[in-house]
């Protein structure tokens, strides 16, 4: 369908915990176009339905090469000990920290045919379904950052060109 504008840190929308999706229409398969069209370049690894401005409960990934999407995830499974884990946000350009995650993680939700998928993985999957998971709750990683770290992301966010 098309690309769409990331919004940005400050934006309310990144704060909006969505709406799960009651039902497959012309407009949910537009947002997961869209979602997926986004995501697909170098460097994006997921993608929250609120990133483009929705308030609907999808995301897609884009690991490996491979564009995927998620309706209605849910964050089923964590495992292993969080570790610390570099992190940055398309909604939060030119930032990198460290957040912890865990080194493992399984969601559940459909597909455009109300189908069940399930999606477990490590490394960088698993960041990114706790990541993308998070973005529908309305939590931006800078939320996991610690006392320290999130006022240096703050500073540098106010001294961003971008804000």
């Amino acid at each position: 369908m098309a690309v769409r504008e990331i919004r940005l840190f400050g934006d309310p929308v990144l704060r909006t915990v969505c709406e799960a999706i009651d039902g497959i229409d012309e407009g949910v398969r537009a947002l997961v176009a869209d979602l997926c069209d986004t995501v697909a370049f170098d460097g994006r690894a997921g993608l929250a339905a609120t990133q483009i401005g929705h308030t609907q409960r999808a995301f897609s990934l884009h690991i490996d090469g491979e564009v995927s999407y998620v309706l209605n995830p849910e964050l089923i499974a964590v495992e292993g000990e969080p570790v610390p884990t570099g992190e940055g946000c398309l909604s939060v350009p030119d930032l990198w920290f460290e957040v912890l995650r865990y080194p493992r993680a399984t969601v559940r939700g459909i597909d455009l045919n109300g189908d069940e998928v399930l999606i477990s993985g490590e490394g960088l999957l698993a960041q990114a379904l706790q990541h993308e998971c998070d973005h529908l709750d309305g939590k931006l990683y800078l939320n996991r950052l610690d006392r320290e770290s999130r006022g240096e992301a703050m500073r540098r966010i106010r001294e961003s060109d971008w804000f």
